[in-house]
């Protein structure tokens, strides 16, 4: 292991032109270029991914991020004109442009997976490889379904956002709704960086039930035409079951594309592929290394 590896520790890049810093935890030997830039799923933040990322940090440098309006970022999380989640591929440009000498793989979560894509198709160069692990793929005409009667938007509305302390979040989760298949790590991972103190001495979310809402109302992009227009090699894990890749319909597009994209559906897994299958999240990272 080179000598220069540290702990993980949270690193603030200043985005002036996008009005603040993003925050990145960032893993691996500081003495080289940054190899893979991670994005998380809404709600969510970098530290989340760490259990799954760290073993790579032996010999990869990776920067886990948090977008706009999560985890310790400053970027501003403005709700109303929002234009969708080109806001997020434009910050992800910007940090790109900031923080890495040379293409990287980009890789993400559910959200973070689809700007990841939009990214790699906006500024083709920057990216060597994608590894998408089961990005949102919304066809544009479903797009408009997002309305406060959706079941996504209408349970981060009523989340609960104040606690006592992370150890009463921790109680309150474990085990349950979405948090049912991860680890206790990695749901302490979650808590710390998704969760701040507040002057009275509670802790309360950093990304708002009403900005995680948004991401949910807010799409406003084509995957399909991403897919085409981004020239590096792409590699999907898609859950088996309610997965956010849908790709009833779109067979011929996908086709078009031959062997540049490939998907691959894991059994047994759900939306939360990343943390039910680390070791296969790993391989493919590796895997997209030397594509």
């Amino acid at each position: 292991m080179s000598s220069s590896v540290e702990e993980p520790q949270l690193r603030m890049i200043p985005l002036p032109a996008r009005g603040g810093a993003v925050a990145a935890l960032e893993l691996g030997p500081t003495d080289r270029p940054v190899d893979i830039v991670f994005s998380h799923a809404n709600g969510f933040n970098g530290r989340t991914y760490r259990t799954i990322l760290e073993p790579l940090a032996a010999d990869l440098r990776i920067l886990a991020l948090d977008l706009r309006g999560h985890g310790a970022s400053t970027l501003p999380a403005v709700i109303g004109g929002r234009q969708g989640w080109l806001e997020f591929r434009d910050d992800l440009l910007a940090l790109l442009a900031a923080a890495c000498e040379a293409p990287v793989v980009l890789a993400g979560h559910s959200m973070g997976g689809t700007s990841s894509l939009l990214a790699a198709a906006a500024e083709p160069a920057r990216v060597r490889a994608l590894a998408l692990f089961d990005p949102v793929i919304f066809p544009v005409e479903a797009q408009g379904a997002g309305t406060a009667e959706s079941p996504l938007v209408a349970a981060a509305v009523r989340r609960r956002a104040t606690f006592p302390s992370r150890q009463a979040v921790f109680e309150a989760y474990l085990g349950r709704g979405a948090f049912r298949s991860w680890s206790e790590a990695q749901l302490l991972d979650y808590i710390e960086a998704g969760f701040r103190e507040t002057p009275d001495g509670e802790v309360t979310l950093t990304c708002t039930p009403d900005w995680e809402a948004s991401n949910f109302r807010t799409h406003n992009y084509d995957p399909w035409k991403a897919f085409a227009e981004s020239h590096c090699p792409i590699r999907v894990l898609r859950a088996d079951v309610a997965s956010t890749f849908r790709l009833e319909g779109r067979e011929a597009e996908l086709a078009r594309l031959g062997d540049r994209v490939r998907i691959e559906t894991v059994p047994g897994t759900t939306h939360f592929l990343p943390m039910e299958r680390p070791e296969l999240v790993r391989a493919t990272l590796r895997a997209c290394m030397v594509l």
